[in-house]
């Protein structure tokens, strides 16, 4: 893996789906960290020697929703881009300059959305 990969974290409830998406993202070179919940997340945000490049997550985590995680994440890192993915994508109200991806998505969608936010 090259030093230049970029890093993704990848925030994800359950643990089959934060696996299949962590392999993947591996797969393509880019970094991951993991966290299975929003509080797990805000730890590596917090600490201002992880670097991390894209915030990948669910909308439906166990302590708090993923755009209540997304604004806290923005306020610690505002120029941190963040990619919301989820089985209800049309009904989360993604807010202005953040993504969204509807799960189930292919390993092409994945990479295609992944690339044209860090791009």
């Amino acid at each position: 893996m090259p030093d230049t990969a970029r890093t993704i974290l990848v925030v994800e409830d359950d643990a089959i789906v934060r696996m299949l998406i962590v392999d993947v993202l591996e797969e393509l070179e880019y970094k991951v960290l993991e966290a299975e919940d929003a509080t797990s997340a805000l730890t590596f945000v917090a600490d201002s020697t992880t670097h991390i490049d894209l915030l990948m997550t669910d909308q439906g985590l166990p302590d708090m929703k993923g755009t209540a995680l997304a604004k806290k994440v923005i306020d610690l890192r505002p120029q941190l881009p963040v990619l919301f993915a989820s089985g209800y994508s049309e009904n989360i109200d993604v807010p202005p300059g953040m993504h969204s991806i509807g799960k189930p998505f292919s390993i092409d969608q994945l990479r295609d959305k992944v690339k044209s936010i860090l791009d």
